[in-house]
């Protein structure tokens, strides 16, 4: 319901913006774009093509230009940029937290680079290096390490001065985390724990140790199931020393976890996530022309695989009319099962210990919706072409399918995933050959022993 409304909502702007920028009265166009969030602003210059996005793009508050430009894909990104002059540049970064800038910065630049790292005091300087140490797509690029920290021999009444003292907190804190001498993670303390107990209450009696902290090296897809698992709002970030070195946010998970989202939906059909809607046309077709050749390989195979059965096909030319049939109920069947198993691995679900049992649920899951599904499409070939062995080779041709279309489902994305491939990406393609190839070959082989002897 809540993506239904979303999406009504950027339509309607869209028209809006559409209609304002028609008139050429630019004046609306500012005031309306520039009462949307950040990331509103974002999804609108997405949906622009390139003439309006850079009309639209100038009309955006200076103070929101960083903000905007993390929330649009990477090529859009890439265009932004290229329409602002390093002085817009440095004065959007300057105003990013550490891991927002972390994720901006090495789009930018090199000049605009250096003037950013100069125009940091050396605290924030290194801070941004070491967050850009870390590998992408971990927990340490993630991390803001702008955190606060108390020692846990001291009271509730010096913490909270010291609150006072420092006039603001990081956005989304709700903790403060609690550290040794040696800066070591020893626990958490809620803000509301500080703000309901007595002044000289001692914070070790407050001390919260339950929750763990996350490994710097984790990854940001198991950073996004603990979130998830434990309904946190932040949480901690150590090395190996447990020594700790900043935190991560809820915002940053709902970025990972949409970004995974749409990371399935396109790369099922061969597209990259950060893919312009508008981006060039011949950009766009060399990007696709990869996936298109590897289609046409699998294509050529499945129509090997007919010609071999070309002298049954001339004896009955029923198979032509029937063959599609056997494929695509194979085709659909097989990603319904990959959709599944492609899920379960993103999520961490599918290992060694379940894969068999999940197979054989599989099968019979296979086994049983082919009967079903065959016997339906062998009476209705029955009643068509009143011939009962073509009726018999269907129903046994669609049934095989099946069955190998559900050991496809889950082996293929599994054995891409053990050699180091995208599942997401490259388990379709198998798939439609494997189920179309086969199908085609059960088929007219049973029709060419059944009903050729």
């Amino acid at each position: 319901m809540a993506e239904t409304v979303r999406h009504d909502k950027t339509a309607r702007q869209l028209r809006l913006l559409s209609d304002a920028l028609g008139s050429g009265r630019l004046g609306p166009v500012k005031r309306m774009v520039n009462t949307l969030s950040p990331a509103e602003i974002g999804n609108l210059l997405e949906s622009l093509p390139p003439g309006k996005r850079s009309v639209v793009w100038g009309l955006v508050e200076a103070e929101d230009d960083g903000e905007v430009l993390l929330h649009v894909g990477d090529e859009v990104r890439e265009s932004l940029i290229a329409d602002m002059d390093p002085d817009e540049l440095i004065a959007a970064a300057s105003d990013l937290d550490i891991d927002d800038l972390a994720d901006l910065v090495e789009d930018l630049p090199d000049t605009v680079i250096d003037e950013v790292l100069k125009s940091m005091d050396r605290e924030n300087r290194e801070r941004l290096e070491q967050v850009l140490s870390y590998d992408e797509d971990t927990a340490g690029r993630l991390m803001n390490p702008d955190v606060v920290t108390v020692r846990a021999d001291t009271t509730v009444d010096v913490v909270l001065r010291y609150l006072r003292l420092r006039g603001e907190l990081p956005d989304h804190t709700d903790h403060l985390y609690v550290v040794s001498k040696r800066h070591q993670f020893l626990g958490r303390i809620a803000l509301q724990a500080l703000l309901t107990h007595e002044p000289s209450t001692p914070i070790n009696q407050l001390l919260d140790d339950e929750q763990p902290a996350i490994g710097v090296d984790e990854t940001s897809d198991e950073v996004a199931r603990q979130f998830s698992d434990h309904d946190w709002i932040s949480a901690p970030v150590v090395d190996d020393n447990n020594i700790l070195l900043g935190r991560i946010t809820i915002d940053d998970v709902v970025d990972i976890i949409r970004e995974q989202a749409e990371h399935q939906a396109l790369s099922a059909a061969g597209l990259g996530e950060d893919e312009d809607l508008f981006s060039p046309v011949w950009r766009a077709m060399r990007r696709r022309l990869v996936w298109l050749s590897v289609n046409l390989c699998t294509a050529f195979i499945a129509a090997n695989v007919v010609g071999q059965f070309e002298h049954t096909i001339d004896k009955l030319v029923a198979l032509a009319i029937l063959m599609p049939m056997v494929a695509g109920l194979g085709g659909n069947a097989g990603t319904q099962v990959m959709a599944l198993v492609v899920r379960g691995l993103a999520l961490g679900q599918i290992g060694g210990s379940n894969i068999r049992t999940l197979l054989w649920k599989e099968l019979r899951v296979a086994l049983l919706n082919g009967l079903l599904m065959g016997a339906v499409l062998g009476l209705i070939v029955l009643a068509w072409f009143h011939n009962a062995g073509l009726s018999l080779v269907i129903f046994t041709a669609l049934t095989c399918n099946l069955l190998l279309a559900a050991a496809s489902g889950v082996l293929i994305p599994i054995g891409l995933k053990r050699a180091g491939f995208d599942p997401a990406l490259a388990s379709g393609i198998f798939l439609t050959a494997l189920t179309d190839s086969l199908g085609f070959f059960t088929f007219l082989g049973l029709a060419t022993v059944v009903l050729l002897r």
